[in-house]
């Protein structure tokens, strides 16, 4: 199992769209970063989704408009994507000095809206990716602020035709229209990441995405990735790569910010939540899963990264699934 793969079918990424926005000029909508903006979308819209958002995702169908991220303004036009981290505000104006107003606000529970003064439209199609898995890592430092790819980029047409199917399927609501959502969604994630890697340009030169296609520290990535529970040292990881253990310890961490051991210990933990959240099993079958031979040690381990002991979490995660399926949301 290749690193990507792992991790989307152990995170569990979902698409859930804004709406379709039919804008006409002057008119500004603005994301303020916060997960309480996520939960109001997604009861705006009566869906589910895990408070654990990704990313904000957006296309530019036709027309033109100014994106502003942390007061950094570019212009986008027809076919342009990006691609947000999660934790950041950003705006969609006409004109950069134009007020905006906020995309809960505006959407209001609608897949398709209009909105704005009646001048040149720009459509515009809009949403979030959220993982379904919680996970042990800050969203800040999988992805950088901001994924720019503009029109005449390699592969920007396949990002656009992902987009399109994705608001499709989201907004007709067909049968199995939501694992089709979620599927195009990891599509598109991988797509967008792939390309701006490949443009060589912004600043993505660091984290998990990058590490990934780091064709030294990516072999060593898959090496976990397909036998987690594997005895690793850091000798064998760098063996794995192709690289000495000093050049192989001192890139890895500058790729992402720990150590190849701790990245181990972390991943295991990561998988052993999915387990503990989606299977019947023993915490001492979880345990030998992940690589743990001592169920104490196991336990140790999880309450360090994650902050509550197994059988805690396992409880306190049951618990509020049973309290958000009573929301109704």
């Amino acid at each position: 199992m290749d690193p990507i793969t792992d991790f989307f079918e152990t995170m569990r990424v979902a698409a859930f769209l804004h709406a379709k926005i039919e804008a006409t000029a002057p008119w500004g909508l603005l994301h303020e970063a916060a997960e309480v903006g996520v939960r109001k979308l997604a009861q705006d819209l009566h869906r589910k989704i895990a408070p654990n958002p990704l990313a904000y995702f957006g296309s530019i169908a036709r027309g033109s408009c100014w994106l502003t991220v942390e007061g950094d303004a570019k212009p986008l036009s027809g076919g342009d994507c990006f691609l947000i981290g999660s934790g950041h505000s950003y705006s969609l104006r006409d004109a950069p000095s134009t007020p905006a107003k906020s995309i809960c606000a505006a959407v209001d529970g609608q897949s398709a809206i209009q909105y704005g003064g009646g001048g040149v439209p720009t459509t515009i199609l809009s949403g979030v990716l959220s993982f379904q898995t919680p996970s042990v890592r800050p969203m800040s430092q999988l992805l950088p602020g901001l994924i720019l790819i503009r029109a005449s980029q390699p592969g920007a047409a396949a990002l656009h035709a992902t987009l399109e199917m994705l608001g499709s399927e989201v907004s007709e609501g067909a049968r199995g229209s939501e694992v089709v959502a979620n599927r195009l969604a990891e599509v598109l994630f991988i797509q967008i990441v792939r390309a701006h890697i490949a443009s060589g340009t912004g600043d993505c030169k660091q984290g998990q995405m990058r590490a990934m296609f780091d064709p030294q520290i990516g072999a060593a990535l898959k090496a976990i990735h397909q036998d987690v529970k594997a005895s690793w040292t850091v000798d064998s990881l760098a063996s794995s790569a192709g690289m000495s253990r000093s050049a192989f310890a001192a890139r890895f961490k500058d790729l992402l910010g720990q150590t190849p051991l701790d990245y181990v210990t972390e991943w295991r933990m990561q998988k052993a939540i999915q387990l503990l959240r989606e299977k019947d099993m023993k915490l001492a079958e979880v345990a030998q899963v992940v690589g743990y031979e001592s169920d104490a040690a196991f336990h140790k381990a999880f309450k360090r990264v994650v902050g509550a002991a197994p059988g805690e979490y396992r409880r306190n995660t049951r618990t509020a699934s049973v309290e958000f399926e009573g929301t109704g949301r």
